[in-house]
């Protein structure tokens, strides 16, 4: 199964991304499912450079970069770094962060398929030319999620740097907040 990444891997830095855009042999809401394998040529001939990470599948709307795609027994792993120097990138980062959205989902074309006759499954996709990854509201395939979002953990030092402070002022031990 092809393995494209851009650099070696390096601990993960504020605005890193991953998770499954896509999962093997599950019927999507549109009634597709999905071969494993049908991405090799794809990630092959575009590589990882080659495919886009979207906001809401808008093409006008970049909001970083896919750094690592491996298909994998599961489906398609992505990983990816948010533009955080941009006000997109910013704002999906934080709705992640919140819990706000969480899903994954790929734009692409169907090069091969064929018909399925499955309750809820309309066809099996067998070559797909991915061009895009989108972090969006409500993904086609359910189970497609970020799986992990990691950022600067200033914010949460400073926290918890006030939260000690305010508990020194405290007249008693029992006030320092704890959060484990």
């Amino acid at each position: 199964m092809p393995n494209v990444s851009r650099a070696a891997a390096a601990p993960p830095s504020p605005g890193f991304v991953s998770g499954y855009a896509s999962l093997f042999e599950c019927t999507d809401l549109s009634g597709d499912r999905i071969r494993p394998g049908a991405f090799a040529r794809a990630l092959r001939e575009r590589g990882v450079g080659g495919i886009r990470m979207l906001w809401q599948h808008d093409p006008t709307k970049p909001i970083g970069v896919w750094t690592r795609l491996i298909e994998d027994g599961r489906g398609l792993l992505a990983e990816g770094q948010l533009a955080l120097d941009t006000a997109q990138g910013r704002e999906a980062f934080a709705l992640l962060r919140a819990e706000a959205l969480d899903g994954l989902s790929i734009g692409f074309r169907t090069r091969a398929s064929r018909p399925l006759r499955e309750r809820g499954a309309r066809r099996l996709l067998l070559d797909i030319d991915l061009l895009e990854i989108s972090i969006v509201t409500f993904p086609m395939q359910e189970a497609a999620r970020v799986r992990e979002a990691r950022g600067d953990l200033l914010h949460r030092f400073a926290a918890a740097a006030r939260r000690i402070a305010d508990a020194t002022l405290s007249p008693s031990i029992k006030e320092i907040p704890c959060r484990r």
